[in-house]
């Protein structure tokens, strides 16, 4: 149990120097962070939406997503991660923001506060890295991203420090200076990686071993026809893949199916139309992991990923770097009394 009459406080540049510029922690919290929902062991409300007048894109919202996990040490918590599509251009400023809170499991006391965009950002790109290990071609070497913001970034730099094997990445973005911006970034740390800039997401899909989705879309536009043999769909930004795909592909894989079928999102749709039902989905992830049900079985395989992102994912990465912190003495230590 921590010291209940203080909190500790973490900035991104604490969490930095616990490591969170690397993927390894993530990947490692996010195994368990799959195991215990595997398990059952946690407490995950389904995550409200808060939204206003003027708030007119999907991307416009402030969301709530509290959790408690349980195992050998259980803690609970919320992230409140905000989001204006408007603000790179209007402010100058990252479209989300957010902030993690952690409560002492026992006392339900909070104990620490911190910042919450780069872990939010980091621990989905780490599900991508724990799926490709179960779901992607053993001899994949080509990664598709559309979509070249931030997301991306973190996205592209967890499969490259987890993956050697990548031989090539595409890219195709709406914007083509947000694409050359991201191919210089990652050329300049890995020289020798081959990085190709697509006029169309069409011919960058096409290329696809492993596709990652890292847009704001509100429509889908990625149809079955666009992917080839074995691709391996990490569907992050969720709203891309047409409706057909998830009929039409090998295995459809989720996250979590209570907070895949809601808001209107596509799998939702296909649920009320009578077209998918829970008996349908091939797995959570979590099941794949402890060996419950099959990922991958044959290199020909079309498998789609749909995670609406949890949590669970957000706290058991924060309970990592706060149990770092405390080892480290890393961070603010505030009076809460």
């Amino acid at each position: 149990m921590s010291n209940l009459a203080t909190l500790r406080y973490l900035s991104q540049s604490d969490l930095l120097n616990l490591g969170a510029n690397h993927s390894n922690s993530f990947i490692e919290a996010i195994t368990e962070g799959l195991t215990l929902h595997a398990n059952k062991q946690f407490v995950q409300p389904l995550k409200p939406y808060l939204r206003w007048q003027g708030a007119d894109h999907i991307a416009d919202r402030i969301i709530a997503m509290p959790c408690y996990l349980g195992g050998n040490d259980p803690i609970a918590g919320i992230k409140w991660i905000g989001s204006r599509q408007h603000n790179p251009k209007k402010f100058n400023i990252p479209r989300a923001s957010a902030l993690i809170v952690l409560n002492d499991s026992e006392t339900n006391y909070p104990v620490a506060v911190m910042e919450g965009s780069l872990i939010s950002a980091m621990r989905t790109a780490a599900i991508t890295g724990v799926s490709i290990k179960y779901l992607a071609k053993k001899d994949f070497s080509d990664i598709t991203v559309i979509g070249c913001g931030p997301i991306a970034q973190m996205q592209i730099k967890t499969v490259l420090e987890q993956y050697a094997q990548v031989k090539k990445i595409h890219l195709f973005d709406v914007n083509p200076e947000a694409a050359e911006k991201l191919k210089a970034l990652f050329l300049s740390e890995y020289p020798n990686l081959e990085i190709e800039i697509h006029d169309s997401a069409k011919s960058a899909i096409q290329q696809a071993d492993v596709l990652i989705t890292c847009t704001v879309s509100d429509k889908p536009y990625i149809p079955f026809e666009w992917l080839k043999k074995g691709c391996f769909v990490s569907n992050i930004s969720i709203m891309d893949i047409e409706p057909e795909v998830f009929l039409k592909v090998d295995k459809v894989i989720v996250d979590d199916w209570d907070q895949s079928n809601r808001e209107k999102k596509v799998i939702n749709v296909l649920v009320e139309d009578g077209l998918f039902s829970r008996e349908k989905l091939h797995a959570e992830l979590g099941d794949i992991i402890i060996g419950h049900k099959n990922g991958r079985e044959h290199e020909d395989e079309i498998i789609l990923l749909n995670p609406m992102g949890m949590a669970i994912d957000d706290i058991v990465c924060a309970k990592w770097f706060f149990n770092a912190a405390q080892e480290q003495n890393v961070g603010t230590v505030l009076p809460l009394l």
